[in-house]
């Protein structure tokens, strides 16, 4: 998984796998869904990030035991 932000034009995009992206969808305004060629999502991107998020550009990572 990769998580990037851009502030320059604000977006915040995850990556969760690197295959080739064959369809993109806008679920709800302002994030979009990445496909693969079998229907999973592969990445998602927030447009606007700093609107949305508190801030974008710190990351927490947790792994539940």
């Amino acid at each position: 998984m990769k998580i990037t932000y851009d502030p320059e034009v604000d977006i915040l995009r995850i990556i969760l796998s690197d295959v080739p992206i064959e369809d993109s969808d806008e679920e709800k305004p302002g994030v979009i869904l990445d496909y693969d060629e079998d229907g999973n999502i592969i990445a998602l991107e927030i447009l606007d990030a700093s609107k949305k998020i508190d801030n974008p550009r710190s990351l927490e990572y947790s792994i539940s035991t």
